[in-house]
């Protein structure tokens, strides 16, 4: 997933721009691979000017060390500001999220009222999207990131890191779910259907709104149907039908209730309609 917001990237550009504007001469690459650079005393602008073309050649680590070697050398300089949030943009670039993460906190710490404030919490949320791994595997980058995009949409709401982050927040939501009925689905196949109803329950209490719903509510009715607690899966099928009736999930739960001689019928006191707010 890489990132592709326009606002994000002219920001950038921006201070790219201002660095490139100021006219002094350019200066030998270091080597992308030196991870700690040796520490020679230059002039504020001479540092931010050698980062700056080496970001514009795309060699993102090597200017994000730059970038910081500006901070380290003069940190009470207006280029030292700007600084951190270009080390935070180059390491981003470069796939060294956490580093990318760690320059934004370092802004939002040092300048929480700052105008580049918005992109910072956009950066620090984007870096931890870009980690999310399979549902296989532990969500917490996953929880992280969704509780950034949120704070974004939340502080900044008319921004167009707001725009982009409900996107993804939506995304992140898809990816939470898919682990539950992950885990779910495990447990109903070790016949664990106590286990299983509970977490195709968080996927219908917490994550509605996702594309793993129809499935939840199936796999309750099957679950319900193997304990005998015919009156849930009966609401669980109705409830499907209602809100997907043209899903092959659905069709699935049909058959299941029909093998067991009953039909789809809502029990209003069931905590499935209710989470549907009683709709039907």
């Amino acid at each position: 997933m890489s990132l592709t917001n326009f606002a994000f990237r002219m920001r950038a550009l921006r201070f790219v721009a201002l660095a490139s504007a100021l006219s002094f001469g350019a200066l030998t690459n270091c080597s992308s691979d030196n991870v700690n650079p040796e520490y020679v005393e230059r002039p504020v602008e001479d540092i931010y000017q050698d980062a700056a073309e080496k970001m514009a050649d795309k060699q993102w680590f090597a200017a994000a060390q730059q970038f910081d070697e500006v901070e380290r050398q003069h940190p009470y300089s207006i280029w030292a500001r700007r600084a951190v949030l270009m080390s935070g943009y180059c390491y981003y670039q470069s796939n060294r999220y956490d580093q990318a993460i760690d320059s934004a906190d370092r802004f939002i710490q040092l300048h929480p009222g700052n105008k580049d404030a918005p992109y910072a919490y956009y950066l620090k949320a984007v870096s931890l999207y870009e980690q999310i791994t399979d549902v296989g595997r532990d969500q917490k980058k996953t929880q992280d990131s969704l509780t950034a995009l949120q704070d974004i949409v939340q502080r900044y709401p008319n921004t167009e890191y707001a725009r982009d982050a409900k996107l993804k927040v939506d995304l992140a939501f898809d990816h939470l779910a898919g682990k539950e009925m992950d885990v779910g689905r495990y447990y109903l196949r070790s016949g664990q259907y106590i286990s299983a109803i509970n977490r195709f329950r968080t996927v219908i209490e917490k994550f509605q709104t996702t594309s793993h719903t129809p499935e939840a509510l199936e796999r309750l009715t099957e679950a319900y149907l193997a304990l005998g607690i015919v009156r849930e899966a009966q609401t669980a099928a109705a409830v499907l039908g209602y809100n997907y009736p043209g899903s092959p999930w659905y069709q699935q739960s049909f058959v299941l209730l029909t093998d067991a001689n009953v039909a789809p019928q809502k029990d209003q006191e069931s905590w499935i309609a209710k989470a549907f707010g009683g709709v039907l």
